[in-house]
């Protein structure tokens, strides 16, 4: 499956057409085009709206990047809530609330508990109806070896994850990644695995499940606002006819 990011129902509704299988809502992205930063500030009701909005723009699948998910206690709401709003998959990561983005140079990543995550997982789950949710592992970000990266996997699957998510910001090398993946599908060929292959390339005949081309769109939208504000005449900018806004949206 090939998942493009996306913020908004405009780039929902050009995705909807595209080659891409399903969308990815990224907190990064989402923060980003609010004028925030990626650090769990947004409120769950606007992340809902941004849910709302999306789905309401295509059917296709929705898998949502869910940060932390919050506290224990408050982890069943949350789930509930998406799910209702038209979450297929909810993706959460193993780190303490509020967490740092994992593409961040200069951040100390703090890893959560391996137990205290787990039991997350179990109240999420408890409470998931249709939706999955998968676990996001954030040791290789963190520095830490791919043999405590698939103790927790093994962890999170024990507590009836539905998929894993392995990230790495490796520049072009890929071997941490493919080395996790490969042991990874030794052990579980059938649960579903992840990749976010933003700062490297992944070989041909990979053991991945999923690429989520995580933060693709807005980058490319950003680059060519930020060009269009430098000329002397905006009109001069590369730009969509707005008959190509009414064809996508309606008249």
């Amino acid at each position: 499956m090939k998942v493009i990011e996306v913020s908004n129902g405009l780039a929902a509704k050009l995705v909807d057409k595209s080659q891409y299988d399903a969308v990815w809502i990224s907190s990064l992205c989402e923060s980003a085009t609010r004028g925030l930063p990626d650090n769990e500030v947004m409120s769950l009701d606007s992340r809902l709206n941004t849910v709302r909005e999306i789905r309401r723009a295509t059917d296709k699948t929705i898998i949502l990047d869910c940060d932390t998910g919050g506290s224990i206690e408050h982890f069943p709401f949350v789930v509930q809530e998406f799910e209702k709003a038209g979450v297929n998959i909810m993706i959460i990561e193993d780190k303490v609330f509020p967490k740092k983005n994992s593409l961040l140079e200069d951040a100390t990543q703090i890893l959560e508990d391996v137990d205290k995550f787990s039991i997350k997982i179990m109240e999420g789950k408890k409470v998931a109806g249709s939706m999955k949710i998968f676990a996001r592992i954030e040791s290789l970000i963190a520095k830490k070896s791919v043999f405590e990266a698939l103790i927790r996997a093994e962890a999170y699957l024990k507590a009836g994850v539905d998929g894993i998510m392995i990230h790495s910001k490796q520049k072009v090398d890929c071997t941490e990644i493919m080395e996790f993946a490969t042991k990874f599908k030794e052990k579980w060929p059938d649960i579903s695995l992840v990749a976010v292959p933003t700062t490297y390339d992944l070989p041909e005949g990979h053991p991945f499940d999923i690429l989520i081309y995580a933060n693709m769109l807005t980058r490319v939208s950003l680059r060519a606002m930020k060009e269009a504000l430098e000329l002397e005449d905006i009109k001069q900018a590369n730009m969509s006819s707005v008959n190509e806004i009414f064809d996508l949206v309606g008249k």
